[in-house]
């Protein structure tokens, strides 16, 4: 899968599982996600619920934590016996008033596509397109892809990220 991602250039991907474990990245969805990233597990709800960066990040950051919220509570219905989900779920919950609320809510949410919106620290806004790709061959994992809409600025500050991602740290 990684070669797979790696040949993806023209946009920010990474792999994950249901619990939202960031399981691999081709170099622009590193670049995009640097604070995830930095991590030792990459957990996108981790970094949404409990990371103050996250709110900085995300510019509609309220609406990706109810996101994040029910696409956990709809993995929890496909998988209710997954300990490492009921594992996280507590984390999240211990951590976080605002997890327990939404949670609470009872809402579930399939991602598939949409907008996301970032305030990037290398490059500032950017307004990407996300797509949800289901891996076939193991149902347990999903590919994202972001782009950006050409000749807009978001596709040249995404580009900008692709040369600053490129370029070898020195």
């Amino acid at each position: 899968m990684q070669q797979v991602l790696d040949a993806m250039t023209g946009a920010a991907a990474h792999i994950g599982n249901d619990r939202l474990d960031i399981l691999g990245a081709n170099a622009l969805g590193r670049a995009l996600y640097p604070a995830m990233f930095g991590e030792e597990r990459p957990n996108a709800a981790r970094f949404v619920v409990l990371d103050p960066r996250a709110h900085d990040f995300y510019l509609d950051r309220d609406q990706i934590a109810r996101d994040v919220v029910a696409t956990l509570r709809s993995a929890a219905g496909r998988n209710p016996h997954d300990r490492d989900l009921s594992d996280l779920v507590g984390e999240l919950a211990t951590g976080s008033e605002e997890f327990r609320q939404h949670w609470a809510r009872h809402d579930v949410r399939f991602h598939i596509s949409g907008v996301k919106h970032f305030h990037h620290p290398q490059v500032g806004e950017l307004e990407l397109h996300y797509e949800r790709l289901e891996v076939v061959f193991d149902s347990g994992l999903t590919i994202f892809t972001y782009t950006a809409e050409p000749g807009t600025a978001s596709a040249e500050r995404l580009a900008l990220l692709r040369s600053l991602a490129a370029t070898p740290a020195g």
